[in-house]
């Protein structure tokens, strides 16, 4: 008699399941609400065009009134501004909130030093277009004297209401990291967050420093 014995194989392990990288909602949610304030701001230089293209001979006369120097100084400040906001974002994403050496130790700066610096210089930004909105009524440039000022005002002014909103955003960030017991993903994404809206901003004021400045 002949047992005839057949091998019995063990179940293949089972593979785990590939994990699953869902984009942050919060991320998300502001690159929409961003899109949406692009076309806000295109609305805004949709009008500026428009009324420059019907009255030429105006903008030649009252852009001669532009402070072009003290303006490129200044659009440079908010274009560091988003360098040292940068900054601050790595050193978010390594969960460092506070500086780790000495305050002139640049380099062992946290994300609130960053964000700190990046506070003062876009104050600086909106208290020098304060003074040029200053300078440009005492030359008879306002918004109800003609289309030029209504238009240099609503598109300028406009931006510079998003500058002091992300201002508040960085004290909000600011607060929220001193009074966290750990600094953790919540904070980080906070940052990251703001990140997108100061670049948003700054790119905004380039090509807006571009048209009214240079383009008369």
């Amino acid at each position: 008699m002949s047992f005839v014995t057949t091998a019995t194989h063990a179940p293949a392990a089972r593979q785990p399941a590939p994990a699953i990288n869902r984009p942050n909602l919060t991320a998300v949610g502001t690159i929409v609400w961003l899109a949406s304030e692009l076309m806000f701001f295109a609305g805004l230089f949709a009008m500026y065009f428009t009324l420059r293209a019907t009255q030429p001979e105006l903008w030649t006369e009252q852009s001669a009134n532009l402070n072009v120097p003290m303006a490129f100084a200044n659009t440079t400040v908010l274009v560091l501004s988003s360098v040292t906001c940068q900054f601050g974002v790595f050193a978010a994403e390594r969960l460092q909130p506070r500086r780790s050496g000495g305050i002139f130790q640049i380099t062992k700066w946290g994300m609130i030093e960053w964000f700190i610096l990046t506070f003062f210089m876009g104050a600086i930004f909106v208290s020098v277009q304060a003074f040029e909105y200053a300078e440009l009524v005492a030359h008879g440039v306002t918004i109800p004297t003609d289309a030029y000022g209504s238009a240099f005002y609503i598109t300028t002014g406009f931006h510079a209401l998003h500058v002091t909103a992300g201002l508040v955003a960085f004290l909000i960030i600011i607060g929220r990291a001193y009074l966290a017991k750990r600094f953790g993903h919540f904070e980080a994404t906070s940052a990251i967050v703001v990140s997108y809206y100061w670049h948003f901003v700054d790119v905004i004021w380039i090509a807006l420093f571009i048209i009214v400045y240079f383009l008369r």
